[in-house]
């Protein structure tokens, strides 16, 4: 099968370029072509003589709603001239302009612009309304780009109820959901000391942008007032940041303890005992996934993308992410219960070794697969108007 996947990146350490790095690497495995429209690309996916790189500069424009229009212009001036020599094409959301037969969804912008969150509700400025006309435009973009997808894949249970509410049929909707490095994220024992986290006390996680009330942090304090045998490491850029200041005038300088933005979360995530994490507003988020992979307990909330995986055997689900008597009763129903927090915990890794990368792009693949029958003996698009293959040179070209 000749697949070609448009995206911005393609390589570990980015959310949405992790997912298609990982679909890319098994279409690779399964002896597929692939062609690559992206502005950036893992060296090993960039060196392998199977893959055609084309790649779509964007670097040098002054912000992320230019880069996305010029990318989005350049890719479909390219695929209408190539659109017909591919299977299959995949892209994300409203990346380019030419309809696909998958949409991979990890951002719905017409929710997230309705949330009471929006950064345009939180700052009345300039940048407040740069972002109301950020996500308004793509909130229209997604649209189009939603109803003309043969398949439209949501990354989780959330995003599919959002693309009913805009009106894609849900027969056309299946739930992927993103995955997770087991082997980075794994239980075991970090020391405290060498990652800067106290020791010898009852340790809870956050991590996520600080900077703005969306993640929720401001409700996590007021209810770690109501339990006072409970530690916060707090993982994210503090600059610019209200809860350093809220956390001292509630009196929890002392265990609330703000670790800035870390590359090393994995050894965070062992050297702690629970993960809170109540969103006002969330996707879906890989930190979930990772830190049930950890093994850890999790408080989360329905408003977090991904909650629909938390059993209670591994965790509590808050239906009202503002509610901190209810985020504190959990809270203290974990701390006050050691043997319980280490049931939790290995439970949340059990049902984390249910969403590896690689299951998640073998289930990307076989929906790819079911487009073409007997997809490794035709080149010839079955749910396609294009008929025919032409063989596309290896290496990298530019789309310019």
């Amino acid at each position: 099968m000749k697949i070609c996947i448009v995206t911005h990146k393609l390589k570990k350490g980015d959310g949405q370029g992790r997912v298609n790095y990982e679909v890319a690497k098994e279409a690779l495995r399964r002896g597929h072509h692939l062609t690559l429209l992206a502005s950036e690309i893992a060296p090993e996916l960039e060196e392998n003589n199977s893959v055609n790189w084309v790649k779509i500069p964007v670097a040098g424009y002054p912000t992320e709603f230019i880069r996305n229009f010029i990318f989005a212009q350049k890719s479909a001036d390219w695929l209408r001239n190539n659109r017909a020599n591919f299977d299959l094409l995949k892209i994300n959301g409203a990346i380019t302009k030419v309809a696909a037969d998958v949409n991979a969804v990890h951002f719905v912008h017409s929710s997230w612009l309705r949330s009471p969150v929006h950064i345009s509700r939180v700052r009345r400025d300039l940048y407040g309304a740069y972002q109301w006309l950020y996500t308004a435009l793509n909130a229209r973009w997604e649209k189009q780009a939603f109803q003309a997808a043969k398949v439209v894949v949501a990354v989780s249970e959330k995003v599919a109820q959002e693309l009913v509410a805009i009106g894609v049929p849900r027969s056309r909707i299946r739930v992927i959901v993103n995955g997770v490095d087991l082997q980075e994220f794994t239980p075991g024992v970090a020391n405290r000391q060498q990652l800067g986290l106290p020791e010898n006390v009852t340790l809870a996680l956050f991590a996520g942008d600080i900077r703005t009330p969306r993640k929720n942090l401001d409700s996590v304090l007021h209810a770690l007032e109501k339990v006072p045998d409970l530690h916060l490491a707090v993982v994210g850029n503090p600059e610019g940041s209200p809860f350093p200041e809220l956390a001292g005038s509630l009196g929890l300088s002392d265990r609330v303890h703000f670790v800035g933005y870390r590359r090393d979360i994995a050894d965070i995530m062992r050297a702690v005992d629970l993960f809170v994490f109540p969103s006002r507003y969330e996707a879906c988020t890989l930190v979930l996934l990772e830190a049930l992979a950890s093994g850890l307990p999790v408080i989360t909330a329905t408003a977090t993308g991904g909650a629909e995986l938390v059993t209670p055997e591994c965790g509590v689900v808050l239906p009202d992410s503002d509610d901190t008597d209810a985020l504190a009763v959990a809270l203290l129903s974990m701390v006050s219960d050691r043997t319980l927090m280490q049931q939790m915990g290995q439970a949340a890794r059990t049902l984390a070794e249910k969403y590896s990368w690689q299951t998640m792009a073998q289930t990307y693949m076989d929906l790819f697969e079911e487009f073409i029958p007997h997809a490794e003996h035709s080149s010839h698009p079955h749910l396609s108007p294009s008929s025919g293959s032409i063989t596309l040179p290896v290496g990298t070209t530019s789309a310019n």
